[in-house]
């Protein structure tokens, strides 16, 4: 438990972020116009989960005058992916099939992550904190 107020009081946007995930992730999503633009599921996956793992990326380093390379692969990078394919499987068995679990949304969900650290590790080379 004193781990997880730990985290909850350093990183409170990254957890904001992730409840918001997990709520969007399992709630009925409404019918917009954009919903038959192509793709644009796989877009806004991508988009939140290079969001939101670039704001664990600044959190992290905001905190820390080095960086542990295991650690923010561990957060920043493994966990996210991990979740998201946690979600997916909720999705699949878990919304009496308002949601449905795609491989095509894990794989969006992976590239946004994938693209954080990149953009994070080039930051940190950039600015030398090493």
């Amino acid at each position: 438990m004193k781990y997880v107020l730990h985290i909850i009081k350093y990183y409170p946007f990254s957890c904001l972020l992730i409840v918001a995930i997990w709520y969007l992730s399992l709630c009925d999503v409404p019918e917009t116009q954009l919903s038959h633009v192509r793709y644009i599921d796989k877009w806004t996956h991508t988009v939140m989960y290079l969001v939101t793992c670039i704001i664990i990326w600044v959190e992290y380093l905001r905190r820390h005058s080095t960086i542990s390379w295991r650690k923010i692969l561990l957060l920043a990078w493994f966990a996210p992916i991990l979740m998201s394919g946690m979600l997916e499987i909720l999705q699949a068995n878990c919304t009496n099939g308002h949601r449905n679990g795609e491989w095509l949304d894990f794989i969006a969900n992976s590239i946004g992550c994938t693209l954080a650290l990149v953009i994070g590790t080039l930051w940190v080379k950039c600015r030398g904190k090493e």
